[in-house]
């Protein structure tokens, strides 16, 4: 069983990754799930088995091209990786996909309406989370008939306020999007430092948006090195590149 943390909002299959469980070493030991990593891709594509097998076995995997958008994909069927699509989160209404976003210090966020039989999920940077893409999410599953009051969002494993310190041009740019933005912000320990909360921003976009029900999972990747992957840690210590976790969901 390859290790996952659930949401206990979610009703339907799915699972927020970590490192652990995979076959690669290094710098990417464990459970890398990047093809755009510099890891061996056989590793890579045996670690993405282990993945879907771990939450949905048998199901087809869908990944995207994630470029930092508010980009939405509707998933029909099953999309080789060849072909990954360029957009950062994807809906469905058919059983046996298994939609999953990369991260590595990005929000990845999971929504479900199981009334309706549809779900979603989002990779959520703070240029994506800024953007929209949780709202644009909550529409694409409103048109193939979810209703944004009945469903229910995670948001999983990403860097938390703690050790996500960003400059004045960064805090510049939410308060410019609504001033109100500012109370995501903590003073840092430097001067002219702040401390940003990726989660709360994620969790006040989702309900803003008219989602009643939102789970927060509060798990930090940049400080448990054991569990995840995070960009930021590999960038501080000089390292060339880093692996990605996945988050997945799909319909029984």
């Amino acid at each position: 069983m390859i290790p996952h943390a659930r949401s206990r909002l979610l009703p339907a299959p799915h699972g927020f990754l970590g490192r652990e469980g995979g076959v690669s070493g290094g710098i990417y030991a464990g459970l890398n799930v990047g093809l755009g990593s510099a890891d061996d891709l056989g590793a890579v594509r045996e670690n993405r088995v282990r993945a879907v097998a771990g939450v949905a076995p048998g199901a087809a995997l869908v990944t995207l091209h994630q470029v930092h958008s508010a980009d939405v994909v509707t998933v029909t069927g099953p999309i080789p990786d060849d072909v990954r699509p360029p957009a950062d989160a994807l809906v469905t209404d058919r059983p046996g996909l298994l939609l999953g976003v990369l991260t590595a210090d990005c929000a990845p966020v999971l929504f479900a309406d199981e009334a309706a039989g549809v779900v979603g999920a989002a990779h959520a940077g703070w240029g994506g989370a800024l953007k929209g893409v949780t709202d644009a999410t909550l529409t694409a599953m409103e048109a193939l008939g979810a209703d944004r009051g009945r469903i229910a969002a995670a948001v999983g494993p990403c860097i938390a306020r703690a050790s996500y310190e960003v400059g004045e041009e960064f805090v510049r740019r939410f308060a410019e999007d609504d001033a109100e933005n500012e109370r995501f912000f903590a003073d840092g320990v430097r001067p002219g430092r702040w401390q940003f909360d990726l989660e709360a921003y994620v969790v006040h976009r989702l309900a803003s948006a008219g989602v009643g029900r939102v789970d927060a999972l509060g798990l930090d990747t940049y400080a448990d090195e054991r569990r995840y992957f995070s960009f930021r840690r590999a960038t501080h210590r000089g390292e060339p590149d880093y692996g990605r976790q996945i988050s997945l969901i799909g319909l029984p």
